[in-house]
């Protein structure tokens, strides 16, 4: 197989160019994983030993994916060779190499999101903080935002200009905090996801040597998602490619939607300026989505100023416009949405896995919800709670982590006394003030709790002794016995297995089931991997290192996906529904300060829309509840900065609620009364109308709104006005839509 021929013009050259800097800049559905694929087995195939390429991704299923496709082309003992994988993941095994450098174990334990969270809990309890003013979420986020930044904890306690944004915020304490959470995480020999970056940024800075023999070792680096990549993945990189400079980056500017975590789209914009010798490519031609999907896109992305310009083109069909529905409510707009699902895939015969609905934020899909269940419509909430963060599941992990590194203080708090052994909170309590005070892991005190003084009764002290001689024995079969063998002896004899079977409640049923589910995925991650040995703790670093898009479920293939749009990126449907379509919704009222979040705001709505190969529906609401009260709502923005060429102007969602039995699906309809009979359906046509007509509106005019009642216009600009109504006060109306009356 020629792989090659199958590539087009564009596509080749990015491919055929191996050497020096490589830049290619991929639109939505141009096909750049296969030009990422084809590249690595391009460079095998010109006798680059595997084991000198580096590929970066931003999830374990893409490289996955990507490593199956290589090996198709050259054979998969020799892509097995390739190390590709996530930035957390590659990081993570280099620092299971070097951790002895920066003072670390190699067995380190790695916390998600949760167990940090629960560790900066206790923290802001032991120093007698307020939790409403110190939240262990925002405070966690604080700290990730200045490690993804460089500045360590240390740094942080002399950074005049954070301690003035903390103070100025309330949250003085906030350095102190984020000192003892990482004595706490170093302690603990715990690393958490920002300290796999943060620590190898470290690594390379102290240790010169160290970054000499991984630039040797990486000959040729590729970097998927570059516009996603944040300081401290951009500078890992930098070092790395200094050496021979063979980088090739591959991105697209047009969807860096993360600057809420930490991207920077100036890493991409300015990949120029690292390599002046630099080669560009485009990839411009999109395979997914229909004629007028790519170019209602591209409408909207050109408003942007900070961007690399690309014509974005597709060969594929005309396709439809794109259905503009107007809402009285939220939850209308739920019933909007079920009625078109279960009406498209009566007549197209499609699977409900076809259609994706998309939000701003995931507090809107409680109306969704309640609609696609009252249609008996199934459906799955992507990055919803995952399968790995569920109680019983993190309890089990708990042993696993205790079993690999016994100082990993979140994994014995959660397990020390479940099941119940009779170690109580006052023993705790205790054990955790010693530990601060003799500067020592809980789990010294425990091996060693005959020797120091805590006022324990002998009892105690003789459960915390079997204690320890149960996780020390698991330790030594973790020497000897496969993953599988040492999860199947944990689980059954730590009584857990047997906590959960005697609970026959149907939570408690699905609880033992998922512990099940879990003894599973160690089978089959051992008997997968007979080519080398894989342990416990190879299982647990797979299973830390997730993300949410690894985390298909079976059960799940023939449901509609409820998601936000940053969790639909690098996804693709061929149906699409984006929902919510408001100011200072979508855009998000925290985006409109500055031209950077409000482009931002822009190329999130960009990447909404070419998710879709098919149909997208836009909808919008009148009236949405928030934080309790009934707000009034003005269309999005991005509505009006559509080419209006691509759109099927808005009608009047006229709700029939279809009614189903269980067997057979079959329909009746019935009628929704109108919430106001004022209100007529506007097509296309009339929608002009209306448009032309509001083109008279001035200031001083008093006028009539359809909801809002009589009121007078205070002032114009551009398409928006803004009137005061005397029922409901000042409102800012986009004039296309507001269909007001002129009354004089």
């Amino acid at each position: 197989m020629n792989y090659l021929e199958e590539l087009n013009d564009a596509q080749r050259k990015a491919v055929e160019s191996t050497e020096g800097p490589v830049m290619v800049i991929a639109g939505a559905g141009s096909g750049k994983t296969r030009v990422l694929t084809y590249r690595i087995a391009h460079l095998i195939n010109k006798k680059v030993d595997p084991f000198n390429i580096l590929a970066l991704t931003f999830t374990n299923k893409a490289a996955k994916e990507m490593k199956s496709r290589i090996g198709n082309i050259i054979g998969s003992s020799e892509s097995a060779n390739i190390w590709m994988g996530t930035f957390h993941s590659i990081f993570a095994r280099v620092l299971r190499f070097e951790a002895s450098l920066i003072g670390y174990p190699s067995n380190f334990t790695i916390y998600d999101t949760q167990d940090s969270r629960n560790a900066i809990k206790s923290i802001v309890k032991e120093l007698n903080l307020d939790d409403k003013i110190y939240k262990p979420s925002s405070v966690y986020s604080r700290i990730s935002s200045a490690k993804n930044n460089l500045i360590g904890a240390d740094d942080y306690l002399q950074h005049p200009e954070l301690i003035s944004q903390d103070e100025s915020s309330g949250k003085s304490q906030l350095r102190y905090i984020y000192k003892r959470y990482s004595e706490k995480c170093k302690r603990s020999g715990a690393m958490d996801f920002d300290d796999l970056l943060f620590n190898t940024n470290i690594l390379f800075r102290d240790h010169p040597n160290i970054l000499l023999k991984y630039q040797h070792k990486f000959h040729y680096l590729l970097v998927d998602e570059y516009q996603d990549t944040n300081y401290a993945q951009y500078l890992i990189i930098k070092k790395l490619a200094a050496l021979r400079e063979n980088i090739c980056v591959v991105g697209d500017d047009a969807q860096s939607i993360y600057g809420f975590r930490g991207a920077d789209i100036q890493n991409i914009l300015s990949f120029k300026n690292d390599y002046p010798d630099y080669k560009l490519f485009k990839l411009e031609q999109n395979y997914r989505s229909t004629k007028r999907i790519v170019e209602a896109a591209n409408s909207i992305i050109e408003k942007n100023k900070g961007q690399i310009k690309k014509n974005v083109w597709t060969s594929n069909e005309e396709g439809e416009l794109i259905k503009l529905v107007r809402n009285f409510t939220d939850n209308e707009e739920g019933l909007f949405v079920a009625q078109s699902i279960f009406e498209i895939n009566n007549e197209d015969k499609n699977q409900f896995s076809d259609f994706a609905v998309l939000y701003r934020t995931n507090a809107q899909s409680r109306a969704l919800e309640e609609a696609l269940r009252k249609t008996n419509i199934p459906y799955k909430i992507y990055g919803g709670l995952s399968f790995y963060q569920r109680k019983e599941i993190k309890d089990l992990l708990a042993y696993f982590r205790l079993t690999i590194n016994h100082n990993d203080e979140e994994s014995l708090m959660r397990v020390i006394n479940y099941p119940a052994r009779g170690i109580g909170k006052t023993t705790i309590e205790k054990l955790q003030v010693a530990s601060s005070e003799y500067n020592k892991s809980i789990w010294e005190l425990l091996e060693n709790i005959g020797a120091i003084e805590l006022n324990l009764n002998s009892g105690t002290k003789t459960k915390i002794s079997e204690f320890v001689t149960l996780i020390k024995s698991f330790r030594t079969m973790h020497e000897s016995h496969s993953a599988f063998e040492l999860g199947e002896h944990i689980s059954s004899s730590t009584g857990i297995l047997r906590e959960l079977y005697s609970d026959k409640s149907p939570e408690g049923v699905s609880r033992y089931d998922n512990i099940q589910e879990v003894l599973n995925a160690l089978k089959e991650f051992t008997d997968s991997n007979f080519d080398e040995e894989k342990s416990l703790s190879d299982f647990l670093i797979d299973v830390a290192l997730l993300t949410d898009a690894d985390q298909d479920n079976e059960d799940d293939l023939n449901k509609v996906t409820l998601m936000t749009v940053h969790a639909a990126k690098g996804l693709e449907f061929p149906y699409v529904f984006i929902v919510g379509l408001e100011e200072n919704l979508f855009p998000s009222q925290m985006a409109l300060s500055s031209r950077s979040d409000l482009e931002e705001e822009r190329r999130l709505f960009y990447v909404a829309l070419t998710r879709a190969k098919k149909r997208v529906f836009l909808s919008y609401s009148n009236t949405r509840y928030k934080w309790g009260s009934l707000n009034q709502c003005e269309p999005s923005r991005f509505i009006d900065e559509l080419d209006p060429a691509f759109l099927e102007f808005p009608s009047q969602n006229k709700i029939v609620k279809p009614e189903f039995q269980r067997e057979g699906f079959r329909r009746t309809t019935g009628n929704t009364p109108p919430i106001r009979r004022k209100l007529k359906a506007i097509d296309s046509h009339s929608q002009t109308n209306v448009s032309s007509s509001a083109q008279g509106v001035k200031t001083g005019m008093e006028v009539e709104h359809e909801r809002f009642g009589k009121g007078k216009v205070l002032h114009v600009e551009g398409d928006k006005a803004t009137v005061f109504f005397p029922n409901v006060g000042q409102k800012q109306l986009l004039l296309k839509f507001a269909r007001l009356t002129i009354l004089k």
